[in-house]
């Protein structure tokens, strides 16, 4: 997929034959079992559930880095994730054409986090 880049944890477990996507699907299972509970509120405007989205997905992130996941290995589920989301929702052809684009994207600077320099 991507050049192993030193120090990236990512790729392989010792003694492990599985897959990574094995290795993702089962631990990723435990979102295939709806909860059992309902939330009886207002669904949110599109722009606050990405605020709400991104700032758990932040919490999460911090929080797997807190406990030693790798960077690079938080980003490649988390790409996995979701794109395996997109295409549930709205089929690989679409998918695939919405990811033909992003190669020019990330040329374009739009994925870099640069610091504001003062």
């Amino acid at each position: 997929m991507w050049p192993r880049r030193a120090g990236a944890a990512c790729y392989s477990f010792p003694g492990s034959t599985r897959s990574a996507l094995d290795r993702a699907q089962t631990s990723l299972s435990f979102m295939r079992h709806p909860a059992s509970f309902s939330i009886a509120r207002e669904p949110l405007a599109d722009h606050e559930q990405k605020k709400a989205a991104l700032g758990y997905l932040n919490e999460a992130w911090a929080e797997a880095r807190h406990d030693g996941v790798d960077g690079d290995c938080l980003a490649q589920a988390s790409m996995f994730t979701a794109l395996a989301e997109l295409v549930s929702t709205y089929g690989e052809d679409a998918v695939a054409k919405f990811v033909e684009g992003l190669s020019t994207r990330v040329r374009n600077g739009e994925f870099s986090l640069a610091l504001a320099k003062q």
